[in-house]
């Protein structure tokens, strides 16, 4: 179904999964690694790998780097105050990605659009409880 897709569709979709799974584990590493926080890190784990497309191939396909026109790290994304201000920034950017990803699967396909909302949803929850701890 998803091979069908406008290129640029499958672009930006490939994009959002991509940054999403990457910010996840970024978060789930953090939690693993640095806190010993198995709990969350399972369930990041989780997260993430619920966060697949089957059509990988035609998403790779569409993926063009070189001419991403925003590709530049900006001045705010260079520098990170300490390990919870990157928690933080990819905690933001996951949901951002899954909501993404939610809004445009909604044009294509109502099951995996609610996946991504479902996605969503966990990683508020888990912003939550880990600003708490």
């Amino acid at each position: 179904m998803y091979e069908s897709l406008p290129a640029p569709i499958l672009r930006l979709i490939d994009a959002n999964l991509n940054r999403l799974r990457e910010g996840i584990r970024v978060v789930e590493d953090i939690r693993r690694y640095c806190f010993d926080d198995e709990n969350s890190a399972k369930e990041l784990k989780k997260l993430r790998h619920k966060a697949r497309l089957e059509p990988y191939l035609a998403l790779l396909k569409t993926r063009d780097i070189e001419h991403d026109v925003l590709k530049s790290t900006t001045k705010s994304e260079s520098s990170r105050k300490d390990l919870l201000s990157i928690q933080t920034a990819n905690l933001k950017r996951v949901q951002e990605s899954a909501r993404v990803l939610e809004e445009t699967l909604k044009l294509y396909d109502a099951e995996d659009a609610e996946i991504f909302k479902e996605i969503r949803y966990s990683l508020y929850a888990i912003e939550k409880n880990l600003l708490e701890k």
